[in-house]
C-alpha cells in the first residue's frame, strides 16, 4: 500500500491495503479570526502542512482536513463553528467508514484548541490516537502571536506583517492568573473579553526562520510519538 496524499491514490492502491501497516492521518482545524494580519484559514493551513510532512516521514495516508471546528469562544469576532456534538458525529462517521475500508489505525491531528473536548471523547476509541501539534514544541503557544505567525510565514504568502499588532500577553502573570484567564478565553464569547484585537501574543517579531525551526521540532517530536 502506498503512502501519501489521498487524492494521489487510486482505487487499486486502496484495494491493496495492509490493515496491520496502513495508518490514516486526519487533520482537524477551525475557521476563525486570527487578528488583522493572518487569514481565517490559519489553523487549517498549519495543520494541513504538518500532516503532509508527517505523512511523508512516517508513511501515512493523509485524508482531507476538516476545516470546520468548534470556535464559539471567538464570538462575536468572525468564526464558522460546528457544535461539539456535530463535530463528534462527523469524526465518528469518518472513522466508521475508514474501518469498513480496512483502515483501522487512525491518527487525528488537531490544529485548534476548541476541538479538545470532542477529541477527548474520540480518543477513547481503540483504533484512534489524537494529537494536538502544539504539544510537540517547547515554546509557549499563542493565537495569531509569535508562534502561529512564524509558522504561517514559513508555509504561506498570505501573512500581512504590516498589519500585525501586539495582543494580550501573559508575561508577568502568576500561573493562577493564567489559568483563570485561559478558562475565560475558552468559554463561548470569552476570547474577545481577554484580547479585543483577537491576538494572544505578540506577532510583530515573528520570522520565517523561527517558523521553519518550529515546524522541524514539531515534525520530529510527532514522528517519534507516532512511531512508538
Amino acid at each position: 500500500m502506498r503512502s501519501g496524499y489521498w487524492k494521489d491514490l487510486a482505487t487499486t492502491d486502496f484495494s491493496a491495503i495492509d490493515p496491520l501497516k496502513t495508518v490514516a492521518l486526519l487533520p482537524v482545524a477551525a475557521i476563525e479570526q486570527h487578528g488583522p494580519h493572518l487569514p481565517i484559514s490559519t489553523d487549517s493551513d498549519i495543520v494541513t502542512e504538518i500532516a503532509s510532512r508527517l505523512a511523508k516521514k512516517c508513511g501515512f495516508i493523509v485524508f482531507p482536513t476538516i476545516s470546520y471546528g468548534v470556535s464559539l469562544e471567538h464570538e462575536p469576532l468572525f468564526n464558522l463553528s460546528l457544535k461539539e456534538n456535530n463535530l463528534r458525529k462527523i469524526l465518528d462517521d469518518i472513522i466508521t467508514s475508514l474501518g469498513k475500508n480496512h483502515i483501522t489505525k487512525i491518527i487525528i491531528l488537531n490544529g485548534h484548541h476548541g476541538n479538545l473536548h470532542v477529541l477527548d471523547y474520540i480518543q477513547q476509541l481503540d483504533c484512534v490516537s489524537t494529537f494536538s501539534y502544539w504539544h510537540f514544541m517547547k515554546h509557549e503557544f499563542d493565537h495569531a502571536g509569535f508562534v502561529e505567525t512564524s509558522l504561517m510565514l514559513a508555509i504561506s504568502k498570505k501573512v500581512k506583517m504590516k498589519k500585525a499588532k501586539k495582543g494580550f500577553v501573559s508575561n508577568g502573570l502568576s500561573n493562577k492568573e493564567k489559568r483563570k484567564i485561559g478558562k475565560l478565553a475558552t468559554k463561548p464569547g470569552g476570547f474577545p473579553k481577554v484580547t479585543k484585537n483577537g491576538v494572544w501574543g505578540d506577532p510583530t517579531c515573528a520570522t520565517k526562520k523561527d517558523g521553519q525551526k518550529f515546524l522541524s521540532e514539531i515534525i520530529r517530536n510527532l514522528a517519534k510519538e507516532c512511531q512508538s
